[in-house]
């Protein structure tokens, strides 16, 4: 008989894994009720940034029976503990947090963006992070759905099929006429406004995320990038919308588009599009779909691949949260076996889940 995960280097096979959740956001929930459900893994502390939320039972608020452990806001206290990984999912980066944690001997697997590339990183933060690594010989990890799973997980076999490389261009579809946030959309994201110059702030934004993991895997395979742009579109709607949030009148923003694209020596290598739209009826042929990822390699074996969510509208919101926070928590056993510092897709062996 097999044994489980005997396919991941260095990975033990018969541990389990201590882990604090850090931070309850939906995907944070998510990703502590799969620990709490997990044969291999414990929970064993909770960080959360909510007054109103210490004190409570972690099972709580995931959603679960009570597990007696209680949410905290200290981490000396979580520092502390005796834990094999933290699952860090808070809104931004707290720099003292990390290294406080790292230091003191846990492991880290984020779904902040801060970490794809080490060598784009700002150099005294890494310089920061990998004492901190050092002192505590651990290690940390970014990665999620998107970015992480789509620019660097699957971008990797599918340009392993290849002798000579084009471009490797993935587009991100995300049909949002559902959600029914009307913040969101309307004041944040800007659906329904006056058609405008898009606001480039948000474009800087995910260039951030999406240029350090897409150059990641460039530089992995010899293509070094040496510049990142990142360039947003907005398309109107061709008719009144009514829509879960609300209204969108004809001729206001309908959709928008962001494309993150990394050159190697002036040439692009690696793109991805995010296309966010409450409408297909819109002015500009962008070829939209429903929510989901096409991959597409240009090379001397060119491949395209489609990938769609098959859910209900219902369960889209229950759905979603899965896809980032799963595989972070399916990374943990491999991310602790490896060996300290800031660790990438390109060098940790492949994500396995253990299912028993």
């Amino acid at each position: 008989m097999a044994q489980v995960g005997a396919g991941q280097a260095g990975v033990e096979h018969d541990k389990t894994w201590r882990v604090i959740q850090w931070a309850t956001g939906n995907v944070g929930s998510r990703a502590m009720r799969t620990v709490i459900e997990h044969p291999r893994m414990e929970l064993v502390g909770l960080w959360v940034s909510s007054p109103g939320k210490v004190g409570k039972d972690a099972g709580e608020l995931c959603g679960m029976p009570p597990t007696g452990i209680r949410a905290t806001h200290s981490r000396d206290e979580l520092v502390a503990l005796d834990a094999d990984c933290v699952l860090y999912m808070q809104q931004g980066t707290d720099w003292d947090d990390i290294c406080a944690l790292l230091a003191s001997g846990k492991n880290v697997v984020t779904t902040r963006g801060d970490f794809h590339n080490p060598a784009r990183m700002d150099p005294e933060l890494r310089a920061r992070v990998e004492a901190a690594c050092g002192a505590g010989n651990a290690s940390i990890y970014s990665t999620g759905s998107s970015p992480g799973f789509v620019t660097e997980a699957l971008a990797i076999p599918l340009m392993s099929l290849q002798r000579s490389h084009g471009l490797l261009t993935i587009d991100e579809y995300a049909d949002v006429s559902s959600r029914n946030s009307p913040e969101m959309l309307f004041q944040v994201m800007g659906f329904a406004a006056p058609m405008a110059p898009f606001d480039q702030r948000r474009a800087e934004h995910l260039k951030g995320d999406f240029g350090s993991s897409l150059s990641q895997i460039a530089d992995a395979v010899g293509l070094e990038v040496d510049e990142i742009e990142a360039v947003g579109e907005l398309s109107p709607t061709r008719q009144d919308l009514t829509i879960a949030a609300g209204t969108v009148p004809a001729g206001t923003v309908g959709a928008m588009r962001t494309t993150i694209t990394c050159k190697s020596g002036g040439r692009p290598v690696m793109r991805f599009r995010a296309n966010w739209y409450v409408t297909t009826d819109i002015d500009d042929a962008w070829d939209l779909r429903e929510s989901g990822w096409r991959i597409t390699t240009e090379g001397d074996t060119p491949v395209k691949v489609d990938i769609t969510f098959p859910v209900s509208e219902e369960d889209y919101a229950a759905y979603t949260p899965g896809l980032t926070a799963h595989r972070p928590v399916n990374a943990i056993p491999a991310v602790c076996a490896a060996p300290a510092g800031i660790r990438t897709t390109a060098d940790l062996p492949q994500i396995l889940p253990i299912y028993s």
